[in-house]
């Protein structure tokens, strides 16, 4: 684990492995549950009554289907989820975005490079993946950790720190240099707890630009330290948050959110047959790993593909996928063969 110290707090730069590293670990390692029975692909649907107006329920089907690229297992499409509300972004487009924090430069390239560089190399990321899958625009992003596990305790001890609002708002900010750019808050609790640190972001997130991922690998259980093991998040606790988003939806009349929980081994989520879904939320399952493609390959099959949720996502790491031989990132042209296609791409 490495730590990083700024601005007085020790920031977690290092992270752990599962069948993959993500994050800014420099340890690598494959755990991979191949051959392990994974859940029904049957969504469980929250029941509510919502009186706006959904999406076009005909071409929504259609590219879901489109999206699950032939898969023939029954696992892909998800079966009975639920339409969106109207302002969806997610068949329709596909989100590109660039992670990290403003404190350090070693969580990823939002942070690392000065605003006007970091948006010029996102600008050529996304004609990238505009010219390998045509048929879905893409829509860019930014995608800021707000909550950093930390390797000093703090005040509270918490172990983790909560970015001031104002580098959330220079984030903002930054996005408003790009036309309809929108903006991921990212959580990582450590020894909080998510029904903590949720709502002291309400006021960005009732935002109709303004969505939310979250990091079991950071959600720590029974006092044991980030970074000293993968931590978790239990389909209940997805399912308060994604409650939480729905009735910001509802209350203040906003498009749907995403919400991307990341992802890289069996543990970091459990009981995920048993979240729900809302109309008013997309969920996606982010395999947020690092290493070599098959390595890649391996983990979005048996924990993305393998236990299917509404959407998913797929992150590529700029200096730690280069580690080890191909020594080389994976292209858009190669992953827009998976089954599903990820509609969410992160890079770090």
């Amino acid at each position: 684990m490495r730590l990083t110290k700024i601005a007085g707090m020790v920031l977690l730069a290092g992270t752990f492995v599962g069948s993959l590293t993500s994050c800014n670990s420099e340890t690598k390692g494959n755990t991979s549950e191949k051959g392990t029975k994974t859940s029904d692909s049957t969504a469980v649907v929250e029941e509510d009554v919502n009186l706006r107006t959904p999406v076009d329920t005909a071409k929504y089907n259609e590219l879901v289907k489109a999206n699950a690229n032939g898969d023939t297992t029954g696992k892909w499409p998800v079966k009975n989820h639920p339409i969106p509300l109207d302002g969806a972004i997610l068949p329709f487009k596909r989100i590109v975005c660039y992670y990290g924090n403003l404190y350090s430069k070693k969580m990823g390239a939002l942070g690392e490079y000065e605003p006007k560089t970091m948006l010029s190399m996102l600008d050529k990321e996304v004609a990238k993946w505009n010219k390998a899958d045509p048929t879905t625009p893409v829509q860019p992003a930014l995608h800021y950790i707000a909550v950093v596990a930390a390797g000093d305790p703090g005040k509270d001890g918490k172990y983790r720190n909560r970015m001031p609002f104002k580098h959330i708002d220079s984030v903002l900010n930054i996005a408003k240099m790009r036309k309809n750019m929108i903006v991921f808050l990212d959580i990582q609790v450590a020894l909080s707890t998510i029904q903590t640190e949720l709502p002291l972001l309400e006021k960005y997130l009732m935002m109709p630009n303004v969505h939310l991922g979250i990091d079991p690998e950071f959600s720590m259980k029974g006092g044991i330290l980030p970074g000293r093991k993968i931590g978790t998040y239990d389909a209940s606790e997805i399912n308060y948050v994604s409650g939480y988003l729905a009735d910001l939806v509802k209350k203040h009349n906003l498009p749907p959110k995403v919400f991307v929980v990341h992802r890289f081994t069996k543990k970091m989520v459990t009981n995920s047959q048993s979240i729900k879904l809302r109309p008013e939320v997309q969920v996606v399952m982010h395999m947020d790993g690092w290493g070599e493609p098959d390595l890649k390959l391996g983990t979005y099959r048996h924990f993305i593909y393998g236990e299917p949720v509404q959407f998913t996502g797929f992150k590529l790491f700029y200096k730690n996928d280069l580690k080890k031989a191909p020594n080389r990132l994976m292209t858009p042209e190669e992953l827009v063969k998976l089954k599903p296609r990820p509609i969410y791409i992160q890079y770090q």
